[in-house]
């Protein structure tokens, strides 16, 4: 089972990866059922969670709900430290993350809407360079999650982004980020597969993050306030909710 479920994981395309969820998860559920761990997110225990992306990922995607470091993080930071949870709020979510999907849309004071230009979760296809289906000012939240990475003409999908956020509104833009880097390394000459995942860390990025990403959300005209909201958990929390030690969240803010 454990070799059989680490395959599908580290070969299988997401989308495609989506659709099978759906009918092995129950299974798997069970089989990693246990007290060791806990997901914030559906609120289960495990006795470990499932291994995920390159080979030394293990105890990282949560059985139950599918969640990764990062969505157990943003979760636990939306609850704490925003109004997401408690006010009426119009909400963009660019490429949806099947873990919140479900949970989103039975929020009662969220108008939610998905779109992505590929994901067949979403509501709306468009790209998020151009988004032209959606008006200026529109929306409260955006939240688009480890996609620029993937694109080119970055600064274009978050000036699209900041376009229809509403004054006051807040966006969360996450992205994999390597400390180490003081500059975002990107050459978009490189295509090759492995040389992207060598370059970049995964075969369909076009750059590595580094500690410049918030400027460069600046540079497309965000206010960006980099939280290090995971310096309030205590080293036994981390460990149980199985959250990142590196991961800072990216609020981004648009002026009047």
């Amino acid at each position: 089972m454990k070799k059989f479920i680490s395959f599908l994981l580290r070969s299988v395309p997401r989308p495609i990866l989506i659709n099978i969820s759906i009918i092995l998860r129950p299974l798997v559920k069970i089989f990693y059922k246990g007290t060791t761990y806990q997901c914030p997110v559906c609120g289960e225990n495990y006795r470990k969670f499932l291994p995920y992306g390159t080979p030394g990922g293990e105890n990282r995607l949560c059985p139950g709900c599918l969640t990764l470091e990062r969505h157990r993080l943003l979760w636990l930071f939306l609850k704490s430290k925003t109004n997401f949870f408690s006010e009426n709020l119009k909400f963009l979510h660019l490429a949806p993350e099947q873990p919140f999907l479900k949970r989103f849309r039975a929020m009662k004071n969220l108008d939610y809407t998905t779109a992505d230009l590929l994901s067949p979760i979403a509501d709306v296809k468009t790209d998020i360079r151009d988004m032209n289906v959606f008006k200026d000012n529109t929306f409260d939240v955006v939240m688009c999650n480890h996609v620029l990475e993937h694109i080119d003409r970055e600064q274009d999908a978050m000036k699209e982004i900041l376009r229809v956020l509403k004054p006051n509104g807040f966006a969360i833009l996450q992205v994999p980020i390597d400390y180490s880097l003081e500059t975002t390394f990107e050459d978009l000459s490189i295509t090759e597969p492995k040389e992207r995942e060598k370059y970049f860390g995964q075969y369909d990025h076009v750059r590595q993050y580094g500690r410049d990403y918030a400027q460069r959300l600046e540079s497309a005209g965000f206010n960006v306030r980099s939280d290090d909201f995971i310096l309030s958990f205590s080293a036994q929390e981390i460990e149980k909710f199985r959250l990142d030690k590196q991961e800072i969240i990216y609020y981004c803010s648009k002026s009047q």
